[in-house]
């Protein structure tokens, strides 16, 4: 699919930013970079002033008197893009906020999630709404590109969007490099630019494994206090994901260390140096890309607020990949699998009677769609981000 053949993908979160637009006075829209974050607030309907703080031109308006600069606005929806290069600028926001709390003034575009942002900046709660914008979903893409093209290249549009697949790999290699020397610095990881790189590779090769800090510490040779740093900086950054287990009111010994996650499988296959298809149906690495890409398409797809993730395992061996709870409440099990072999494992079985779930679902790469008995569904991914998730 040839760049020039889709000049635009509408995103499926522009209607809950209209909404919100229509009720607080900032909204922020916070991902990776490169997510599509400002094609998106441009395509949005209404009188904008675009202001891009890493543009020097940009922040000289600003810099002098950014309070009267912004005034001077004050019938307009003004988008300050990478909000996180200005934390100052949050004061002065919250000041005129204050004055005039009419709805829609500002949209805030940051690559950084709010927990890193009210690290270094003034608080705007009660008067900012924070929505997330990971990179094309798979409902989004679905009618340009096979599912299989999306889970190789990922969901940053210009990767998904390069002409073939060398280039789409030396993209994703610049954009991991960026985050490494300049963008996670900037965002207040003292680390060494290689000690990142090192540490964001040893994730990928353990992507969906448990959580073993004490591991990552010597094998890097740095303190644990280091490696914590890291995570929860590339998390913050939304590069990676923590898988939190289900354990409430289970009596039974139970894994309490979570997951982590790659959430792009792009920058994943970059990270672990797979270009095509066949190399990585080749991987050892294939299954739990697979797992890892199917989970960033729920949480991506799921409706706002209305589950947590989490996954089930026990010392015994009863495992469940994904569990869906809303409230306190486990409401669906999902096994994962990129396989011929579609029959539910013993462990399984055993999970979604400890757990009490009554809809229960394999995922597969695959287009069929069987109820294997009551409350258990065979089916596709596709067919389960579509016609299950914004139902359960």
């Amino acid at each position: 699919m040839s760049i020039f053949m889709v000049k635009y993908i509408p995103r499926s979160l522009s209607k809950r930013i209209g909404e919100l637009l229509s009720y607080f006075p900032a909204v922020g829209i916070v991902g990776p970079r490169q997510a599509g974050k400002t094609t998106l607030a441009r395509h949005l309907q209404g009188d904008f002033l675009y202001l891009d703080l890493e543009d020097e031109r940009d922040r000289s308006k600003l810099e002098a008197d950014p309070y009267f600069f912004l005034e001077r606005h004050e019938q307009r929806c003004v988008i300050l893009d990478e909000v996180q290069q200005m934390p100052d600028i949050f004061r002065v926001l919250r000041s005129l906020i204050d004055e005039n709390r009419r709805p829609g003034r500002f949209i805030l575009l940051g690559s950084a999630s709010p927990e890193l942002l009210r690290q270094s900046a003034e608080s705007l709660a009660g008067r900012i709404a924070y929505t997330e914008l990971d990179g094309l979903s798979l409902p989004e893409v679905e009618a340009h590109f096979p599912w299989e093209e999306h889970w190789l290249r990922g969901g940053f549009p210009p990767s998904l969007l390069a002409p073939d697949a060398s280039i789409s790999l030396s993209w994703r290699s610049q954009l991991i490099r960026t985050y490494t020397e300049r963008d996670l610095p900037n965002l207040g990881l003292e680390v060494s630019p290689l000690l990142i790189r090192r540490f964001w590779q040893m994730l990928a090769g353990e992507n969906g494994g448990i959580w073993q800090i004490q591991k990552f510490s010597r094998a890097l040779g740095t303190s644990a206090y280091q490696v914590k740093k890291m995570l929860h900086f590339l998390e913050g950054a939304y590069l990676v994901s923590l898988l939190p287990p289900w354990f409430a009111n289970v009596s039974k010994r139970l894994i309490k260390s979570p997951k982590v996650y790659q959430r792009d499988t792009g920058l994943l296959h970059a990270l672990l140096k797979i270009e095509t298809l066949d190399e990585l149906l080749g991987n050892t690495a294939l299954g739990t890309s697979w797992e890892a890409y199917v989970i960033q398409q729920i949480r991506t797809c799921m409706p706002p607020d209305k589950f947590s993730l989490c996954f089930y395992r026990t010392h015994q061996g009863a495992e469940c990949d994904l569990v869906l709870v809303k409230g306190n409440q486990p409401i669906a099990g999902i096994e994962i699998k990129f396989s011929s072999n579609t029959k539910p494992s013993k462990g399984f079985y055993i999970a979604t009677e400890d757990l009490g779930t009554r809809q229960n679902f394999i995922l597969t790469p695959g287009h069929q769609d069987t109820e294997l008995k009551p409350g258990l569904h065979l089916t596709g991914l596709n067919a389960f981000l579509k016609d299950y998730l914004p139902h359960l």
